[in-house]
């Protein structure tokens, strides 16, 4: 992997920042560094905080931030209920708070984090925001997964538009899964008429589910048996939706410790089949952390394990002479998420997720940073 010249990185994304950085503890961008816990929640009242804190329904260090998605100069993020304790599963936080340690709100509302309650949100694993600014979230509607897990409700997608915090759609995926569906990953996209598609990875049928949300029809495409060589267990199956500057929207998928990255034009997968379709882009070197994209042609990953940030353009081959290296990462945080928004730049979300399951986060709990995407310099 070669390392990327100072000067194309600002020509070539118009959003990576040269500066350089220190250790976990020295922040990158003083303006525009946050750090997020369980400790700094909104909470309606202190009798409220009181309440929950006493039956046990707030734990702070039972709170990870693992997925984000800027809208304007708002970041929504997510607060899976991996363990007991967690108070709302989707929040937000103002990136033009002067706090580095900002409050994290419930969104769009207390109403909608209700566990127990099917028509609220359980444990969303994923979050996207489309071209529309609607959020769509994916709930499993199970709950403390890393302990002792339990289904409070069927799986779900919610829509939420995100100018006035309404729900505009809820979709029950009871009939698209089956009981060993582990979904993880969520992309949406509107073909060239406008219909709108999501895609969620279930990584352990082997399958992307797809659902039309214009003729409400769900369906599942069973993905060939070459995605899984070279990987002992279906793990993690990760989804990267990449426009093309062609103008053809594909999306590629690869399992965590599977030996290929793949890909589909997602025009293929309207018709509900991906037989023959399916094009083996190529070798990993490595087991591929997919961290997310620019909205473009360029893919952001990490290898597992490593904390280093690498761009693809999508546009190149899938060959180690194209990954530029774009954030020199350090062994505090790894990255979980990298996505574009607020002020032109691309964004960053690092934890120490590794300490966290296996729970060695300590009273301060998990250690969250989101930031702007930086190269630091060689000296």
């Amino acid at each position: 992997m070669k390392y990327l010249p100072h000067w194309f990185i600002a020509i070539a994304t118009s959003t990576l920042i040269c500066c350089v950085s220190g250790s976990c503890n020295k922040q990158l961008l003083p303006d525009l560094n946050f750090m997020l816990n369980g400790d700094n929640l909104d909470w309606p009242c202190s009798s409220t905080k009181s309440i929950y804190t006493s039956s046990g329904r707030y734990i702070s260090q039972h709170v990870i931030i693992t997925r984000v998605q800027i809208h304007k100069d708002e970041a929504i993020v997510l607060t899976p209920r991996y363990k007991t304790g967690v108070p709302f599963t989707v929040g937000k936080i103002s990136l033009k708070s002067k706090n580095s340690h900002p409050a994290i709100t419930p969104f769009p509302c207390w109403s909608l984090q209700e566990e127990g309650n099917c028509q609220a949100l359980q444990s969303a694993v994923d979050i996207f925001l489309d071209v529309q600014d609607i959020l769509w979230v994916l709930d499993v509607g199970i709950v403390n997964t890393l302990e002792q897990p339990i289904r409070r409700c069927p799986p779900k997608i919610v829509a939420i538009n995100t100018k006035t915090g309404k729900v505009i759609k809820t979709i029950d995926l009871s009939e698209s899964v089956s009981s060993v569906s582990r979904l993880q990953y969520i992309v949406v996209e509107y073909d060239k008429e406008g219909r709108c598609f999501v895609y969620v990875s279930d990584a352990a049928t082997r399958a992307i589910l797809v659902y039309d949300v214009a003729n409400s029809r769900g369906y599942r495409v069973v993905l060939p048996r070459a995605v899984t060589q070279g990987s002992a267990r279906k793990d993690v199956l990760y989804l990267a939706l990449i426009r093309k500057s062609c103008g053809t929207n594909v999306l590629y998928f690869t399992y965590l410790s599977s030996g290929h990255l793949f890909s589909v034009k997602t025009h293929y997968l309207h018709r509900g089949s991906a037989r023959g379709t399916v094009v083996d882009v190529g070798q990993k070197n490595g087991n591929l952390v997919v961290l997310g994209t620019d909205n473009g042609s360029a893919m952001f990953f990490r290898l597992r394990g490593e904390s280093n940030i690498y761009m693809w353009n999508t546009e190149t081959s899938f060959k180690s002479e194209n990954f530029l290296l774009v954030q020199k990462g350090n062994e505090c945080r790894l990255a979980t998420h990298v996505v574009p928004g607020y002020k032109r730049l691309m964004w960053v979300l690092e934890s120490n997720f590794h300490d966290y399951i296996q729970n060695n986060v300590g009273c301060a709990g998990a250690s969250v940073s989101l930031h702007p995407l930086v190269k630091t310099c060689e000296s």
